[in-house]
């Protein structure tokens, strides 16, 4: 023990301080720096010459700073938080950046370990830049590999895709953009055929539920709308010309008279009676499809014109009543002329 002393105190006496290169008195506090040897005094920063704050330094080319004045010298600001960054730095757009700042400017995901692309000044991770330049070409961007479909896309569950991503459900034959979704699963054109499940005429999907037969085609119930006001028709009558159907208003705004009997428009002469317009050969008896003019007699009949022949064939109880809405009928006319 004797001799370890003695061998520490031949070794302290020979020791020199690594920044003044003095020696150090048997008494004086020493500072140990990873087995480099400083007067307290002489163990401060190299820029302020103060001690370092809970012994904290940071060391660059063989100098020693405290944090704040590293950060001045040495440390790179951030260009997103604007505070220093100590550690890993991200180099991009000719900035730098903490690893959780440097984020794309649309989505705000982190891009240091997934990398970007420069998209008018912006940062963008892959997805969003191939989004917005589709966008700028007008072009689908696909859902599942993000990249842009520049041939027609595959639509599935409303979303665009390449269609080479999707196989039949049934053959198993790479789709294209003509597959067909059913019931949440994806079929070729001809394996779908052979189901026999309508396609809207509208949007080319499947009808699973309600089909409305028109003009043709098969329609979802919702897709079959007047071409002008695109409000569906729900079961209300519409209007045919050249291939478009159209609600009883927009047609008569467009096209003119249409006959009330076969819905066309009327063309030729007009037959106007009971407040409806007709083609000429349209206007007949309901009963007994007489063919009728204006300078026939008929009665009205749930807006439908009667012969005289049908009319005197009628139950009299029937004929009784018609004929009192018809008095009723002429003197309310006649009460509204004396007001005028």
């Amino acid at each position: 023990t004797t001799g370890t002393r003695s061998n520490m105190a031949n070794a302290l006496a020979n020791a020199v301080c690594e920044l003044c290169k003095a020696g150090f008195s048997p008494a004086e506090r020493i500072v140990n720096s990873n087995g480099e040897l400083y007067h307290e005094q002489c163990f401060v920063c190299a820029q302020c010459f103060q001690q370092f704050p809970d012994g904290l330094f940071y060391e660059f080319e063989d100098r020693k700073y405290c944090e704040h004045d590293f950060q001045m010298l040495f440390a790179p600001c951030c260009n997103q938080c604007g505070e220093f960054i100590i550690g890993r730095v991200i180099k991009a757009m000719n900035n730098s950046w903490h690893p959780n700042c440097f984020c794309c400017d649309i989505c705000q995901a982190v891009l240091a370990d997934v990398g970007f692309a420069k998209n008018a000044g912006r940062h963008l991770c892959r997805p969003c830049h191939n989004r917005e330049r589709a966008c700028s070409l007008g072009k689908y961007i696909c859902q599942k590999c993000h990249a842009i479909i520049d041939e027609q896309p595959l639509v599935f569950k409303s979303d665009p895709y390449h269609p080479d991503h999707f196989s039949c459900s049934n053959c198993g034959k790479e789709l294209t953009a003509d597959a067909r979704e059913l019931k949440n699963e994806l079929y070729c054109l001809p394996c779908h055929d052979k189901m026999g499940v309508p396609i809207c005429g509208a949007c080319r999907r499947p009808i699973e539920g309600r089909v409305v037969n028109a003009m043709g085609k098969q329609w979802h119930v919702e897709h079959f709308v007047c071409a002008r006001c695109e409000k569906p028709f729900l079961g209300h009558r519409h209007y045919e010309r050249k291939g478009q159907a159209y609600c009883e208003t927009h047609y008569n705004q467009l096209f003119g008279d249409v006959c009330h009997h076969c819905n066309h428009v009327i063309e030729g002469e007009v037959v106007s009676a009971l407040n409806k317009a007709w083609c000429i050969g349209c206007f007949a008896c309901s009963t007994c499809s007489t063919k009728l003019t204006l300078k026939d007699k008929f009665v009205e009949l749930d807006l439908k014109p009667v012969c005289k022949q049908c009319y005197e064939r009628m139950p009299e109880e029937l004929r009784r009543r018609l004929a009192k809405r018809e008095h009723d009928s002429k003197d309310r006319k006649k009460k509204m002329g004396i007001c005028l």
